[in-house]
């Protein structure tokens, strides 16, 4: 914004001056004898110097000897001499430089570039930019913002000094802000009376939901005194609702009946709701015909007037737009106070007192929106050493008290206070006010400026804080109070329906650059559960650590006053249930770093966001290249009747065995789902590796000591042929080098599409059986190569393929092969395969999906969660109920399939994943209940997983159980079954039986039916491994019924309905596959996969399941070689069973220390 003031006398930075000089003689404090009686300038002139003395530019900025020159046209500040005057730096930046001390690093001055100069138009206190009010020109752009960025017809009305009526606001957020088309014509015909006529219209829905799910507002406009109410909504279904309550208010405050409502066609004003409430009022209801807003022309003024300046408030405060309400609310206030050329310039309010008697108007000073504001916070809410005021954001005024409303984005609480001083040169969410008229930008050298911390207010802040009205009611709007919607008025009620309400607690990480929830957000119960206040403590000798999270009672002499558990001046606490330490107490320096490398990179999710890092687009440029390189398409133009299918970037990193990051990885998948069947496939039958042969490869590996090799075939698709039709759009991000109507013609297989899975796993099947591998029966992705006593097994999942065995030199052969026939890559040892986690120690294996679980509780806003003991409550009791609130199906299905691929490794949650699984066609509330409890529970025990220990042997054995007639809703038992090979879990199983079982030992025999076949499964498995069993497999089972049914060679006709089951069963028994020994209930570890149990019970399961932390201190006796444990937490290395580094110990005795299975090095 230019206002011409006559001569300009503002100052001027200049390196090339020798000295400060000035035109004025009145800038001169004391006139001495000048050093210099003439100055040269650079056309080789002279100018005379007249005097001399100091001058002050600002309070911060005095020189002395400075020169008085009456011929200069300007005010120059010498870059020389103010840093030699004031020891600071000048720092320059296209648009400003700034004046910093060099020992405070203070701001100490500030200078705006304008036309190719710096002029001195700002001035610094304590380290915070202050404006200069000693110009016109400033002051001007003060009110211009204090009261919304009004026109400056109107601004010159309030101030003709500062606003010439021919002048003009270049103001860039107006330009932003109010750019519109042509405006309607105006009407000329306007009501006498008020009331008589109003208009309204409805608004939305807004692209950013506010608080409490607001999305709509609704204008009622006076035709009269254009006096303006609104009101917000929810859905476009309240305006009924809100009508009535405009209409009841209007005849309670002006005893007065409103006549006509003129309004658009909308399905909110047009139904029969409003035509039956217009019949019984005598209401006339005018509408604008279609396609004409211009007949509803004073309301979509007035509606495109509040949006343009609550646009305008909402750019330039930076304000989160989830403040739009807040932004509404505050136009509408001012705009009723504003002067309007439909009144001959008068306001709304002065209109209406003109013609009505209205209650005395609750009237406040204006000031600037999303400035920074310090609320006093009262003595009994704090201490004596601490802060008076908390720094908060005015968001507006008081609805139905006189004060201005503050929020703390801290502590999520909106005030209502006059005990409140303003920073308006300083907006909240950012560093300064910016000029823009005066070509200011946004500052990016702020880390220079020496800002007060936003985590305090310092006293510099409240001594420089200008103060202003102050009464003594202050009423706090926190997340723990609220209050009803309709409250006594004691005013004109122009904004209603911004209510107080709850708010979520979650923990914000950077208050200044997170957009905080104004206070009608809805908590979401489900899935984050209140965190409980922090109370600051009062006494000085407790520190604040030890009062985190906990309640303080207060001193004596503060007996009778309410502790602070609200007080404004606490800050968002830490969570108080942190995710746990799943991580890393003993394990290697090695896998601590790639554990930690796994859940610390974060991975692009779309193109654009990919572009714009170095290391991505350089990926993507890769796997280009590579695809360029295999021939996979040829560009053509799409014949007629053909339909591309799209294509997508997908990105994943890749990490080296000691965590650093190896490359980042970018895969082009194509979108198989738009194909279609006889058209551009046909087969598309591709076998995947089961999770259940990985974890048997795993347990044998534990027990033989093999080592474990991972393999990455490079764009393992591209090796196969396509031999279908198939066009594809072009790659996103490369599509600049295809014309317009070019696509991809693909000629091999790309990832994505759906045959290519059966292209790639046909060639790489057939190169394997080259090499003399034969494919297993049990499990067609497993490859076996035995020669005598040695063996080689080669599985693969798609492209990632697992090498284990005791034949080193078989292993190097068929790496060399592959290595020449594919481009692949070696992984080195297995760390990460298919989302699982994999650590190696002296005494084991170990999986978990800790990544996995952690991403998990990231997506669903779980992390500040309060973990759960156990993954399901007992006797739940979950079926369909009649009438039940339903859950959102879409959320319910994505996190049941999350969980279902995370049961992979947690047989813990497999029974409650089986359960809430069954509700995926119509999830109701309660289902929605039991899987955030699951959620809750993996919160607790992120780090668990499956451990496999060295026991020396490869027996099978099998826990089998059943919960007869467990489901409420059909009456069928739920059995499940555990079995394990060399001492360690590898399959298990929790499944909702077909048919209703008449009795416990029905149910009971069918579940070792189902247990029976599984262990067939992994007889025949080790059999073609190498390792054929011997013994006879122990199927636990602790039903003595269901045991000699199956024993006993006599048939009864109560087991006929069983025959099958019995038969199967005999028959394995007589042949000595299988033994059924009886195990006690307690026993009985298939138990948590049959019901919900306590969490006594459900414990000491895990236990025996080897269900846990790698890391926990487990107690056993020193058997290991070099292995180092803890004696009275003294690190004691043992070399042999009965001697311990430096200590002897008594043979005598056994020796029993705690240890832990990971403090060795892989």
């Amino acid at each position: 914004m230019e206002i011409n003031h006559g001569k300009n006398s503002l100052w001027i930075f200049d390196s090339g001056a020798t000295d400060t000089m000035t035109f004025e003689r009145l800038d001169i404090q004391s006139m001495s004898n000048p050093q210099k009686t003439q100055i040269h300038t650079a056309n080789n002139g002279m100018m005379q110097v007249k005097g001399g003395g100091t001058i002050e530019i600002s309070p911060t900025m005095k020189l002395s000897n400075c020169l008085y020159v009456p011929s200069l046209s300007h005010k120059l500040l010498s870059i020389s001499h103010i840093t030699k005057e004031l020891n600071c730096t000048v720092l320059m930046h296209p648009n400003f430089c700034l004046l910093q001390d060099i020992r405070t690093g203070v701001i100490i001055g500030r200078g705006t570039e304008r036309q190719g100069l710096y002029y001195v138009d700002e001035v610094a206190q304590q380290g915070t930019v202050m404006l200069a009010h000693g110009t016109e020109n400033r002051e001007a752009w003060l009110w211009h913002r204090r009261l919304g960025h009004p026109s400056v017809g109107y601004s010159h009305l309030l101030f003709p000094k500062l606003f010439p009526s021919k002048g003009k606001i270049d103001c860039e957020t107006c330009f932003r802000a109010k750019s519109h088309r042509q405006p309607f014509k105006p009407s000329n015909t306007k009501v006498a009376s008020p009331f008589s006529l109003i208009h309204s219209d409805v608004w939305g829905p807004a692209p950013v939901t506010g608080g409490q799910g607001l999305r709509y507002f609704i204008l009622f406009v006076d035709d009269c005194t254009r006096m303006t109410w609104v009101y917000f909504l929810k859905t476009k279904a309240e305006v009924f609702e809100k009508f009535v309550t405009f209409y009841a208010m209007i005849q309670t405050q002006f005893q007065t009946q409103i006549q006509i409502l003129r309004s658009d066609n909308g399905g909110e004003f047009v139904n029969t709701s409003m035509q039956q409430f217009f019949k019984t009022k005598g209401l006339i209801h005018q509408t604008s015909c279609a396609h004409t807003p211009e007949q509803n022309g004073v309301s979509e003024r007035k509606n495109r007037i509040i949006l343009e300046m609550t646009r305008a408030l909402l750019i330039e405060s930076q304000v989160p737009k989830s403040f739009w309400p807040e932004a509404v609310a505050t136009s509408v206030y001012l705009l009723n106070r504003l002067p309007t050329k439909a009144l001959k310039f008068q306001t709304p309010l002065d209109c209406l007192s003109k013609s009505t008697n209205i209650p005395h108007p609750l009237t406040l000073e204006p000031r600037i929106f999303g400035c920074t504001a310090f609320v006093h916070i009262p003595k009994v809410n704090r201490n004596k050493l601490g802060p008076c005021a908390e720094k908060c954001v005015f968001v507006g005024y008081g609805i139905d008290q006189m004060g201005y409303r503050c929020y703390n984005p801290k502590t999520r609480q909106m005030f209502t206070t006059m005990n409140v001083d303003f920073l308006e040169t300083k907006y909240f969410y950012n560093s300064q006010l910016s000029g823009q008229g005066e070509n200011e930008c946004t500052d990016p050298l702020s880390w220079l400026i020496q800002l007060p911390s936003s985590e305090e207010v310092t006293t510099a802040e409240l001594t420089h804080s200008t103060p202003n009205q102050s009464s003594s009611n202050t009423t706090t709007q926190s997340a723990e109070h609220s209050t009803t919607e309709n409250s006594p008025s004691n005013m004109i009620p122009e904004v209603r329906n911004i209510e107080n309400s709850e708010c979520t607690t979650y923990v914000e990480p950077d208050v200044e650059h997170v957009e905080p929830a104004v206070e009608q957000v809805e908590p979401v119960a489900e899935e984050v559960e209140p965190v409980t206040e922090h109370v600051e403590p009062v006494t000085e000798h407790v520190e604040p650590a030890e009062t985190t999270g906990r309640y303080s009672f207060p001193p004596r002499e503060n007996r009778g006053v309410p502790p602070k558990r609200y007080s404004p001046e606490k800050v968002a606490p830490r969570s108080r249930y942190p995710v746990a330490n799943i991580a890393t107490g003993n394990l290697s320096k090695e896998a601590k770093a790639f554990a930690a490398a796994l859940c610390s990179e974060q991975v692009p999710s779309t193109t654009q966001e990919a572009l714009k890092s170095e290391e991505w687009k350089k990926a993507m440029e890769t796997e280009m290249e590579a695809l360029k390189k295999n021939n996979t398409w040829e560009k053509c133009t799409l014949p007629p009747g053909k339909k591309p299918v799209g294509c997508r970037w997908v990105f994943s990193v890749k990490h080296r065995p000691d965590g650093t990051i190896e490359r980042y990885k970018a895969r082009l998948v194509a979108k198989g789902y738009t194909q279609t069947y006889g058209i551009d496939y046909s087969e598309t039958f591709s076998p995947v590796a089961k999770i259940d042969t990985i974890r048997v490869l795993f347990s044998i590996a534990a027990n033989k000591g093999w080592p474990l090799h991972q393999f990455d075939v490079k764009n393992a698709f591209l090796h196969g042929e396509l031999n279908e039709e198939v066009y594809m759009d072009a790659p996103p991000g490369f599509n600049e080098n295809f014309k317009a109507g070019e696509t991809c013609r693909l000629k091999k297989s790309l990832y994505g599409l759906k045959q290519s899975p059966r292209a790639w796993f046909g060639r790489f099947t057939l190169a394997m059986k080259k090499y003399g591998f034969k494919q297993s029966n049990s499990d067609h992705t497993l490859f076996l190569k035995r020669r005598g006593s040695l063996v080689t097994c080669l599985i693969i999942y798609v492209d990632d393929m697992i090498l284990t065995g005791n034949d080193e030199e078989e292993m190097l052969m068929l790496r060399d092969k592959l290595f020449s026939e594919f481009e692949m890559k070696d992984l080195g040892r297995l760390k990460y395969f298919l989302g699982i986690e994999v650590l190696r120690s002296n005494q084991g294996i170990f999986i978990c999906q800790k990544k996995y679980i952690l991403d998990l509780l990231a997506e669903t806003g779980m992390i500040e969660c309060r973990p759960a003991d156990t993954p399901m409550v007992v006797n739940h009791g979950l079926h369909m109920e009649d009438g039940a609130e339903l859950a959102d199906k879409e959320r319910y299905q994505r996190m049941v399939g999350k969980l279902i691929y995370l049961s992979h490794t947690r047989p813990d949650i497999a029974y409650a994943v089986g359960v809430v699984s069954q509700f995926m066609h119509q999830p109701q509330a309660s289902h929605m209940e039991a899987v955030l409890r699951i959620i809750r529970y993996l919160k607790g025990t992120a780090g668990h997983g499956i451990l496999f220990k060295s026991n020396g042997h490869l027996e099978i054995q099998a826990y089998t159980d059943a919960d007869w007639a467990g489901d409420k809703g059909t009456r069928r038992s739920t059995s499940g079954y555990f079995t394990m090979v060399g001492g360690n879990l590898v399959t298990w199983r929790s499944k909702k039986q077909k048919v209703v079982a008449l009795s416990s030992a029905e149910a009971e025999f069918r579940g070792v039916a189902r247990g029976l076949a599984e262990i067939l499964w992994i007889r025949k498995l080790l059999t073609e491994i190498g390792f054929l069993p011997t013994t006879a497999t122990k199927i636990m089972c602790d039903n003595k019924a269901a045991i000699q049914i199956s024993e006993n060679p006599v048939q009864h006709d109560r087991t006929k309905h069983v025959e099958v089951d019995r038969h199967f069963i005999k028959e394995k028994l007589e042949e000595g596959i299988i033994e059924l020994p009886y195990v006690q209930s307690k026993d009985q570890l298939a138990d948590i996969l049959t019901k919900a149990v306590n969490g006594n019970v459900f414990s000491s399961c895990l236990s025996k399941l080897s269900i846990g932390d790698p890391t926990t201190q487990l107690e056993g006796e020193c058997r290991k070689v070099n292995d180092v444990f803890m004696i009275d937490n003294i690190p004691i290395r043992v070399f042999n069973n009965n001697e311990a580094y430096g200590v002897p110990y008594p043979k005598s005795q056994p020796m029993r220390v705690y240890g832990s299975l990971w403090n060795a090095d892989d």
